[in-house]
């Protein structure tokens, strides 16, 4: 059960980074507006709280197998919101940072 809150957690908080670094970008690079910032500002925030429920107490061990989820969760968010088609280097670069996160978070130890 553990691991599947961490998991959880994980995809709530890459939704919650990337959909704001998006809705930024939107707001600025796209002229949508502060509105659209300001969503983006707050989720961004949101992120930064949902990393202090991982049940694992270390904060480094934390942002860095975080890091793994945010490069796939970001090739994924381009394929389903902006269309983007990541080619086999992207693909492989995806799976190489998820198994860090493995590695990372849920190797035993001792």
């Amino acid at each position: 059960m553990t691991t599947l809150r961490s998991l959880l957690l994980f995809a709530v908080a890459a939704l919650a980074e990337i959909g704001g670094a998006w809705l930024v970008w939107q707001g600025v690079r796209e002229h949508r507006g502060v509105l659209w910032i300001g969503g983006g500002v707050i989720a961004l925030g949101l992120y930064g709280f949902v990393a202090t429920l991982q049940p694992d107490a270390n904060f480094g061990r934390i942002l860095a197998a975080y890091g793994g989820i945010f490069v796939a969760g970001s090739l994924a968010w381009g394929v389903v919101v902006d269309k983007f088609r990541p080619d086999r280097w992207d693909i492989t670069g995806a799976i190489i940072c998820l198994f860090g996160v493995a590695v990372i978070m849920y190797a035993p130890r001792g």
